[in-house]
Formats: C-alpha cells, sequence, structure tokens
C-alpha cells in the first residue's frame, strides 16, 4: 500500500459510515476478501442517528420504483437468507406485501409490470376483495390492490448487530466508533485521509462514503457537489386489534386517491401497528437537530386520517417516531466513483435497505476487484448532468 498521510496506516480499504451499506460491505470484504479495512462510525452502530433505525422495514420484489431493481431486489432475498442461515437469528419474516391504491396509480401499475415482466407471483385483487381477505381492511370496491407472496419484513436493527458481530471476529477488519469525519482530503501521493473532529486521521488507497447526511457536505469539501437532500419524516406505532397480527395482516404500501404514499407494518412480536408516510416530509440542513415527534403540526393528523379510513381495527398512538430520509432528485440511489478511489453510496431512504445485503456484495466487489456490476448502472451520478443540460 501507498503511504499516506494518516495516524492509522495499514488500511486497503476504509469505509466511512457504518450504517446499513458501510457495515454490509465490510462484512463481504471480511469473508470475500484478504484486504484489511477500517471501518468508522461517528456513534456506535446500531445506532438512532442514521437511517437504520425503526426495528423493521418492508422486503419486496414486484418492485413499484421500476423493474431495473427487480434482480437486485432477487439477490438480495438470496442473502438475506443465506445470513439468516448462518447467524441463527431470525432476520426475517415472511408476511407477505399488499400494494394498494386507485386504479391507475403509476405504483401499483409498475408493481404488476416488473411481476410480468420477471415472473414473479402477484394476486391482483378489488377492493372489496382486499377486504374480505384481510378483515383489517376497509377499502372501497374501486380501490386495487396487489399481493405478492414471497415478501416481508426484515428487522433492521437486528441485521447491523449481526454483521457488527461478525465483522469484529474478522481479523482484518477494525470497526472504530465515535470516530465522527469532518473532513476528506487527498493523500500525500495517492488515495485519500479522513480527518475526524478529534484530529485522528484514517487514510487508504480506496475508500467508501457511505456516511447518510454527511456524504455531501464532505464531497463538496473536495469540490464535488452531489444531489443529495435531507428530509425529516414521521412514522408510529398504534393499538390494534387481533386483525393486524402477523398471521392476518401482511405489510403494505398505500397510495392514497390523492396521491399520498404510506407504508405499513402488522403487529409484530406485540410492538403495535406500524405505519408511516413516505411522501412529504420536512427538508433539513446537514447537522441540523430533527424536531421530536408531534412538534409539526402534520406529524399526527396526516396518520391518523388514514388509520381512521382504512384501517378499523387500529385504535390509540402508542409512540411516534422521527428519522430522516437522504434522497436524490429522481429518488433512485446514488452510487458512483465521483473521484479516483472515492466511492460514494447515498440516497438510500425510503426503499434502500431491503438491497442492503445484495449492495454490500456489489460495494465490496467495487472496492477490492474494481468491477462495477451492471446492476448499478442506473445509480450514476451523471444521470443528473444530463439532466441538467436537457433542461438548459
Amino acid at each position: 500500500m501507498t503511504a499516506l498521510s494518516s495516524d492509522y496506516p495499514g488500511a486497503d480499504y476504509l469505509i466511512i459510515g457504518a450504517g446499513s451499506m458501510g457495515m454490509a460491505t465490510a462484512d463481504w470484504l471480511a469473508r470475500h476478501s484478504d484486504a484489511r479495512v477500517q471501518l468508522l462510525d461517528a456513534y456506535c452502530p446500531p445506532h438512532e442517528h442514521g437511517a437504520h433505525h425503526g426495528e423493521t422495514r418492508l422486503l419486496r420484489q414486484a418492485y413499484g420504483e421500476g423493474s431495473s431493481y427487480v434482480p437486485l431486489a432477487k439477490r438480495a432475498l438470496k442473502l438475506w437468507k443465506q445470513l439468516e442461515e448462518e447467524s441463527g437469528e431470525t432476520l426475517f419474516l415472511s408476511t407477505g406485501v399488499l400494494n394498494v391504491g386507485p386504479p391507475g396509480a403509476p405504483f401499483i401499475d409498475q408493481v404488476e409490470a416488473s411481476a410480468r415482466q420477471h415472473g414473479l407471483a402477484l394476486d391482483s385483487l378489488s377492493g372489496d376483495q382486499v377486504s374480505s381477505r384481510w378483515p383489517g381492511w376497509a377499502l372501497e370496491a374501486s380501490m386495487h390492490g396487489c399481493f405478492e407472496h414471497e415478501a416481508g419484513v426484515l428487522f433492521v436493527e437486528r441485521i447491523i448487530a449481526c454483521w457488527r458481530a461478525r465483522v469484529e471476529q474478522s481479523p482484518q477488519v477494525s470497526l472504530v466508533t465515535g470516530a465522527q469525519v469532518i473532513r476528506l482530503e487527498a493523500g500525500e501521493q495517492s488515495g485519500w485521509v479522513a480527518v475526524c473532529a478529534d484530529g485522528r486521521r484514517f487514510g487508504a488507497d480506496r475508500v467508501l462514503l457511505s456516511g447518510g447526511q454527511h456524504i455531501a457536505p464532505l464531497m463538496a469539501g473536495l469540490g464535488v457537489e452531489l444531489p443529495l437532500t435531507r428530509v425529516r419524516k414521521t412514522f408510529a406505532w398504534y393499538e390494534c386489534d387481533a386483525r393486524y397480527d402477523t398471521a392476518h395482516f401482511p405489510g403494505f404500501s398505500l397510495t392514497t386517491p390523492s396521491g399520498a404514499i404510506y407504508y405499513g407494518f402488522p403487529d409484530i412480536e406485540g410492538a403495535g401497528f406500524k405505519m408511516g408516510r413516505h411522501d412529504s416530509g420536512q427538508p433539513l440542513e446537514a447537522g441540523e437537530a430533527m424536531a421530536p415527534f408531534g412538534e409539526h403540526e402534520d406529524d399526527i393528523r396526516e396518520l391518523q386520517q388514514v388509520v381512521e379510513r382504512y384501517f378499523p381495527g387500529v385504535g390509540a398512538l402508542r409512540v411516534g417516531a422521527v428519522c430522516q430520509y437522504i434522497r436524490t432528485p429522481d429518488e433512485h440511489f446514488l452510487i458512483d466513483e465521483p473521484l479516483p478511489g472515492l466511492l460514494v453510496a447515498g440516497g438510500f431512504s425510503g426503499h434502500g435497505f431491503k438491497f442492503a445485503s445484495a449492495l454490500g456484495e456489489a460495494l465490496g466487489l467495487w472496492l477490492d476487484q474494481k468491477q462495477r456490476l451492471p446492476e448499478l448502472a442506473l445509480f450514476g451520478l451523471t444521470r443528473f448532468s444530463s439532466s441538467r443540460e436537457g433542461t438548459s
């Protein structure tokens, strides 16, 4: 390895951000490479400061965000099941996922199109058929549903903890917590150096920056502007009756007639009915504190009105929470190498975690073998340059 300006030399690869994608990549490298890996996080994962908290995420393959995601989703499901078998932990709950919306809703149309294109099993149902099959729903007959059998719920914090345990057992991977990176610099001869708030410096020839809200500011310091925005989001758990237990109710997405998009989960292990809104939210600057749940006037109302309209067995609010989305303008991911040897992976919020197992593999291959898988072509930075040129 070429000497770098670093207080901690010796790593072949440096990963900044040990959340979903960073930890997944480190886990893959620990098992498929002899490289020495330095993994940094400002906190102690799993934690609530990034995008990987809130207990659960939906896993689906018939994909409303676009058919191009389906091969990645299939690979991810295979790797989730493999991780579950190797760890002995329950990481995936097969509940199925129901997508509901008015006729012609673009998201629902795309779910069905991706299922047809990739041969995925999908039940097509009218609104009254949905309500009959799952009495926890109260839908008008004109609404449309499509149910994916081979889908369900991932236990996100368990997964991060599982990866962390495996990474810490690896002799070639070093996890450093409490390492708040405030600046990136070019190495004296090659590579990149991460400078922490406490003065520590970590360097390597190849670096993965997967630090959520901190990606854009850190890259801006190197003269690279990335189209990533940060948004405050809310979700909540509610009291509910037996209609919402995992034996009688699936995970879901709901597009309302007004076009608002919600997602939710059955009552898992007594936690209650969980629901959040996917669109909307309040813009935030990097590092800006998020107002607690309930401080914005819409926090409770935008969820409560949907509960009252569509879910007859859901009762009082138990607890609400806030999280952050890091988004690109088109809401597709941003995975690229904007500077030689410096990879960025961000913009995953709202639908990224389900792919983390497969993206950890893909990012590991890119770091270790300089091999960019074709499944990542959709996520390049140049698509935004083309968009700006087309509107100028």
